[in-house]
């Protein structure tokens, strides 16, 4: 087979054809980048000098790959992510290693161990009417600094036509947002206790994404060719809520904001959830979503690669699936070769697979496991798959 530009190989693959190879997807967004610890060990094997960029912030642990590392691991698309608000970054710069990290949110994340944070700190974990939504100090989701310089990077990549364009931005997603303003274990209690108020709350939160995305695919919509999405709602063993649940609190949000951006670009839909989400791929298949990421095999159903995609793979792309549990960071360099042939065998057929790790790349991983992934996925996923 005539190879492939990158782009052109993720959009057969995701289109359900047989591309040249089975694409690699990472550093495009958190969910498939590396952490930092991680991040530094493979620049020092492959002697890459960059600084070390984090996404976002310092807090939320992931990093900016530099683009010799991309290339050396081969990745066929290249992210657009918004940023924090000027004033967020600057008191950031001035404050560089706070001890607690405050987002656009008013959402704290405290210093755990050194370089490793964690939310603590929910703003609205106290709050017990509608009336404290009306006057919580809700984030400008319309600050144009959220998008500096990203137009600019979309045409630029468009123009060079080389690598598949994800639009990835931060945290838009109305569960996990919620968990993070009133603390986990409040929210879901709110689900089955409040529903008043949680409607208020994910309502709320909508509009607010809608604002956002108004302007983002304004200005990068015309060049995406996968917007990601998601919400957290899974478990190691099961669903985080009642497929019930799911579907008279959540899923109408989900409608809603599937059907505002699809109303703004043609971009396919990825995506992301962590878990056994296995009970809940109709539904969001339902609701238009093309590719479901990160596929964890350690979860439950969603280690049934076969049945998966026996069952939805017609209907569905898959992006990721290649184990950070126990494989990528305890597994030698052949059995991540071993691993990664299994999964592109269940996974590849057909088209319809991308892969990756599952969720970012942790700091338990050897670099050499990182390259052994990459190296195996060109190797062993050439089209017609052996």
């Amino acid at each position: 087979m005539t190879a492939m530009t990158p782009r052109e190989r993720v959009l057969s693959a995701v289109a359900h054809e047989e591309p040249d190879r089975v694409p690699i997807i990472l550093g495009t967004n958190m969910n498939t980048s590396l952490v930092h610890q991680a991040y530094d060990r493979l620049k020092a094997l492959l002697g890459v000098e960059a600084e070390t960029e984090f996404l976002y912030f310092e807090a939320l642990g992931t990093v900016h790959l530099d683009e010799a590392i991309l290339q050396r691991l081969g990745s066929d698309a290249r992210g657009l992510q918004d940023r924090l608000p000027r004033h967020i970054r600057d008191r950031d710069a001035a404050t560089p290693k706070a001890k607690i990290h405050f987002d656009d949110w008013q959402v704290g994340r405290e210093e755990v161990e050194p370089g490793d944070y964690f939310p603590l700190v929910h703003p609205l974990r106290e709050a017990t009417s509608l009336a404290a939504l009306e006057t919580f100090d809700w984030p400008d989701m319309a600050d144009p600094s959220r998008l500096d310089g990203l137009a600019a990077r979309a045409q630029a990549l468009a123009e060079e036509g080389q690598y598949a364009i994800f639009g990835t931005p931060l945290l838009k997603y109305p569960l996990e947002q919620a968990c993070q303003l009133r603390g986990m274990d409040v929210f879901m209690m709110d689900l089955v206790t409040n529903e008043d108020f949680t409607h208020a709350l994910l309502r709320k939160l909508v509009e607010l994404f809608k604002t956002f995305f108004e302007q983002y695919l304004a200005a990068v919509g015309p060049y995406l060719d996968v917007l990601c999405l998601g919400d957290d709602l899974g478990t190691q063993s099961g669903l985080l809520i009642s497929p019930q649940t799911y579907r008279r609190m959540l899923k109408p949000y989900h409608v809603e904001l599937m059907d505002f951006v699809r109303e703004r670009t043609d971009a396919y839909i990825y995506f992301h959830s962590d878990g056994d989400v296995e009970q809940l791929i109709d539904d969001l298949v339902e609701i238009g979503v093309d590719i479901l990421n990160p596929v964890q095999t350690s979860a439950g159903r969603m280690s049934d690669l076969g049945r998966l995609k026996r069952r939805y793979g017609d209907n569905i792309c898959f992006c990721g699936a290649i184990d950070t549990h126990r494989v990528l960071p305890f597994g030698t360099p052949a059995e991540v070769r071993a691993e990664v042939r299994r999964v592109i065998s269940l996974l590849g057929p057909g088209g319809g697979y991308l892969l990756s790790s599952v969720h970012a790349i942790q700091k338990d991983v050897p670099p050499e496991n990182i390259l052994a992934m990459c190296d195996a996925a060109r190797e062993f996923g050439q089209y017609p798959l052996t």
